[in-house]
């Protein structure tokens, strides 16, 4: 069976939402009853890994956890920090030279499943960001250097790990395609090349796939920083794209809040 049908197949037959989106009406009802103080907390982060919860309605905190290639729970020890034991599965461009995105589909379903036995609500990946050059620091976590390539296998991904209840958050919008001065660079990028290379592969896994979380770049996209960037956020993921889920900074990756949130963060 192909990774598509048995996604759609496995929440249709136990009659599950698949995306967080599906529960809009709750939600609403639930942040009507919300001060904004209340609702400014809830963006807000308890620990490095955890969201705030909100005992009074019933929310709980949501814990995230890298990654892409093994789930990485943090956990502090005799020793100091260190990771609770996973399983380590082959990286992103392993995948990439598979051409499978039925294998894929596996990894994710295996990656959600460990993931919620660890109590990981939320793994942030994978990242599908297109690789420019063989020195790229981070080309082992990419799948491709081809767009439609890393938005099938991106998008399977997804898939796997959400149909084992665990949300997946794609990474890192947009063009965050070095590690190099990665946080204060600025990728001037046309109208085309933009669509065509750059955002194509997001769009595949956000249109196929319904990720719960979208995770915005620490650089700057033509002059403004991805987290901060309008158009980025609002225009083209969710009024374009139409989605619904989640849109969360990378670490420490929030110049200013207020122009955050105003973008759509």
């Amino acid at each position: 069976m192909h990774w598509e049908d048995d996604h759609h197949l496995h929440f249709e037959e136990h009659g599950l939402a698949d995306h967080p989106s599906d529960y809009d009406d709750a939600s609403r009802r639930v942040v009507a009853t919300m001060d904004l103080e209340s609702k400014c907390l809830l963006g807000e982060g308890a620990t490095c890994w955890t969201t705030r919860a909100d005992d009074a309605r019933g929310l709980p905190a949501v814990f995230l956890a890298d990654g892409p290639h093994g789930v990485r729970k943090e956990r502090v020890d005799a020793l100091g920090l260190a990771s609770a034991p996973a399983t380590c599965f082959p990286t992103a461009s392993s995948l990439g030279s598979a051409w499978d995105p039925d294998l894929a589909a596996s990894v994710g379903r295996a990656l959600g499943v460990e993931a919620r036995a660890q109590g990981v609500d939320v793994l942030l990946g994978p990242g599908i960001n297109i690789k420019r050059h063989p020195l790229g620091g981070r080309n082992f976590e990419y799948f491709s250097e081809d767009p439609r390539l890393s938005g099938s296998l991106g998008a399977a991904w997804v898939a796997g790990v959400q149909r084992a209840g665990c949300g997946a958050c794609v990474k890192h919008f947009a063009c965050n395609n070095q590690e190099t001065c990665r946080m204060v660079t600025d990728a001037r990028v046309d109208a085309t090349t933009l669509h065509e290379l750059y955002l194509s592969a997001f769009e595949a896994v956000v249109r196929d796939a319904r990720p719960w979380c979208v995770m915005a770049a620490y650089n700057r996209l033509n002059g403004t920083a991805c987290g901060e960037n309008a158009w980025l956020l609002k225009d083209t993921l969710r009024r374009r794209w139409g989605f619904k889920g989640v849109v969360v900074s990378d670490w420490s990756g929030v110049r200013d809040a207020a122009a955050a949130k105003a973008a759509g963060l």
